[in-house]
């Protein structure tokens, strides 16, 4: 084992020993770590933004990374003052660990219990945001669950800035440091990726890229999301004003997250009336419209879509535009194109708006609403480790309940199987009690 995948590993151990205390730990102790870690990272602000400026500065560091990835790499005080406040917003948040689901008793003095419990270590990999560091941190220690992150190369300096303040506050708390590591090196992540039976749950969060070689890559669990081609239709039934709004603010407020629209779906009974001043306002905001020919039509200035556009996340001020026939035309072409992220659809027609709500299959499905409300924070969950847009064990904006399982608790008194086979076999009750 070369040096680099030895450190890993060790890191993972200690981890995995943290893991374990943390489990242990009554919510009112990890609700202090975190308020303690929330006080070290104000404390921290000038050290940070030095950091960050650092990042910024580095030609090697900012190669390839495009203006997105620098928009989200970039920190001032007030982002830092906001990770203080989304860690603080966490701690608020409901124990979620020993929480009932199930009692049942299934004879005399035999009772079935389900309770959660945390999944154990994770794997985290992320580019560009620094911000995800102190997302992830502060949900992983509310859950009880301790957490290996490796940062991109270009937030080097950011990342280690942001994990001494997280660690001056569970030195604090008299938590283990081992609790929370930073990973460095491209080895590192390679070396993470083969530690199944000691990480317990991979979460990348970056480019599609990224969340593919990573998903390749490993056979332990991965929760992540590839693409975020997000859509709005705008039905028949839409009003004016409300589309506009919509539109906009799913497009321009924020361009390079992935909950931002990237293919924009009209209605042809409302296109000629609504089109043409939309794309006025959105050009006049600096967006590169690509539409098919009858978008075209209505707006002749509109540059030409290739299907490729259909199919790509920008993450940017550029925007696919199709006027389509029907909402079954609009459901079609999300379904052939979308990533499963966050769809929505603009109209006063409710049975239309139902429909879609029915059967679009996204982690997220709106009516009047714009895509970027796809977050953890403006769910109410205090931040998220990631969007997931897989089916299984947790979809959408992944909060606290993403990183918890359960186990069974079965108390009995001297019971045995035995007793329930064969002739004259004892019967179950299978009796549901209050949680």
């Amino acid at each position: 084992m070369n040096p680099a995948a030895a450190k890993v590993r060790e890191a993972a151990e200690d981890a995995r020993a943290a893991a374990h205390a943390l489990a242990l730990l009554p919510g009112e102790t990890r609700h202090g770590a975190l308020q303690a870690v929330a006080a070290a990272l104000e404390g921290w602000i000038p050290a940070i933004l030095e950091a960050n400026a650092a990042d910024l500065a580095d030609p090697e560091g900012l190669s390839g990374l495009g203006p997105a990835g620098v928009q989200r790499l970039g920190l001032d005080a007030g982002k830092v003052a906001g990770m203080a406040a989304g860690v603080r917003a966490v701690a608020q948040l409901p124990d979620p660990l020993g929480r009932v689901r199930l009692r049942r008793r299934l004879d005399t003095g035999l009772e079935l219990t389900q309770v959660t419990c945390p999944l154990g270590v994770l794997g985290v990999v992320f580019e560009s945001r620094p911000d995800a560091l102190v997302q992830i941190s502060a949900l992983a220690l509310k859950s009880g669950n301790a957490a290996l992150l490796k940062g991109g190369r270009e937030a080097t300096r950011s990342n280690r800035a942001l994990m001494a303040a997280i660690q001056e506050g569970l030195a604090a708390a008299g938590l283990p440091g081992a609790s929370l590591q930073l990973l460095e090196g491209r080895e590192s992540v390679q070396a993470l990726l083969g530690l199944d039976g000691l990480v317990d749950l991979v979460i990348p969060r970056g480019s599609k890229a990224l969340v593919r070689a990573i998903q390749e890559g490993t056979r332990i669990p991965v929760l992540g999301h590839a693409d975020g081609i997000c859509h709005v239709f705008l039905d028949a039934g839409a009003e004016a004003s409300m589309a506009e709004a919509i539109v906009l603010d799913a497009k321009t407020q924020y361009p390079a997250a992935c909950n931002a629209l990237e293919t924009l779906l009209v209605h042809a009974g409302c296109a000629p009336a609504l089109l043409p001043p939309l794309a006025s306002r959105l050009q006049a905001a600096g967006v590169e419209l690509r539409g098919c020919e009858r978008s075209r039509a209505l707006v002749p200035g509109m540059k030409p879509a290739t299907e490729a556009d259909w199919d790509t996340e920008h993450g940017e001020l550029i925007l696919g535009v199709r006027v389509v026939d029907s909402l079954t035309e609009a459901i079609a072409h999300i379904h052939a194109h979308g990533s499963g992220h966050t769809e929505a659809i603009v109209t006063e027609d409710s049975a239309a708006a139902e429909r879609f709500l029915r059967e679009v299959d996204a982690a997220g499905v709106y009516h009047n609403a714009s895509t970027r409300f796809a977050d953890g924070y403006r769910y109410g969950f205090g931040a998220e480790v990631g969007i997931s847009t897989g089916k299984l064990h947790a979809r959408g904006p992944v909060g606290l309940e993403g990183l918890v399982t359960t186990k069974y608790l079965l108390r009995g008194q001297g019971h045995r199987v035995g007793d329930y086979t064969g002739p004259g076999a004892r019967p179950f009750l299978h009796e549901d009690l209050p949680c």
